[in-house]
């Protein structure tokens, strides 16, 4: 800290200074987003921002929500925590979502299922066809074994303390980081069950868009993939955009395309008539 800064009024002065200006990663406020499909209104804006490498990024999302991520530069991380907005024990369970769906490669089409076989989100588009439900996120050690450290406040952050900060902006602990979905980085299992990473980087633009299926609570951090097999910590920024949106039909193709997706949408349509 210089010796001005030091000086509780020489801060104040510095802070507020800084008042406007616009970086390239941060929220924008009120939301503005010149790319709304045309059956959007600027109104049903909810979020608008540019989750900067290494970044993270929370928001509560109302029934039936749209929430598109984009891949900017073609090498962003989505690793992503989903809970019910109105009762966070229930949250985006991994394994569930995996067999449920006798399917582990996620794509359009596919649910996020809570622990309690409901529907959290859904998958309505994907631009990029690469994620991954196998390996979860990074933390403290192994940012440390691979790149030297691995803390939030250093050079190479990690997807797991990055999830924390997001989940606790709701009051949620350490205990409530659960296993993630990595999305944009992909995974493919082999014949003899290794793990390869498809970690890209790939076209920039990719785009992914998923509907939420009740009121729910979204974390996002963007750091590397823990498989990345790349010597230096590398991660590029993450758009994020939402807006309001019709709750689901009772004819959606979604909704319908197996009976497994259908009993899970039940499930949710069943805790709404409480």
């Amino acid at each position: 800290m210089t010796k001005a800064l030091a000086d509780p009024m020489a801060a104040r002065d510095h802070a507020r200074k800084m008042a406007g200006t616009i970086v390239d990663a941060m929220p924008v406020l009120p939301p503005i987003c010149d790319d709304l499909p045309a059956n959007v209104t600027a109104e049903d804006l909810l979020w608008e921002e540019t989750i900067a490498a290494g970044g993270y990024a929370t928001r509560k999302l109302a029934r039936g929500s749209r929430l598109r991520l984009n891949d900017l530069e073609g090498d962003a991380c989505a690793s992503l925590l989903i809970f019910n907005a109105e009762m966070t024990s229930e949250r985006l369970n991994v394994a569930d979502t995996v067999k449920v769906q006798w399917n582990a490669y996620l794509g359009a089409g596919k649910l996020l299922l809570s622990d309690m076989g409901r529907v959290l989100m859904s998958m309505v588009e994907d631009g990029a066809g690469t994620h991954d439900a196998f390996c979860g996120t990074s933390n403290a050690a192994t940012n440390k074994a691979k790149y030297g450290e691995g803390h939030n406040s250093g050079a190479f952050p990690n997807g797991r303390d990055r999830l924390l900060l997001g989940s606790a902006k709701y009051g949620l602990q350490r205990r409530d980081v659960h296993p993630c979905i990595n999305l944009f980085k992909g995974t493919r299992i082999e014949t003899d069950g290794t793990i390869t990473p498809l970690v890209g980087p790939f076209e920039g633009g990719r785009e992914l868009l998923l509907r939420a299926e009740m009121d729910v609570i979204v974390v996002i951090a963007n750091c590397p993939h823990i498989l990345d097999p790349r010597e230096t910590w590398t991660v590029t920024p993450l758009r994020v955009s939402a807006w309001r949106g019709a709750v689901t039909s009772e004819d959606d193709y979604i909704r319908n395309a197996t009976p497994e997706g259908l009993r899970a949408f039940q499930n949710v349509e069943d805790y709404f008539r409480r």
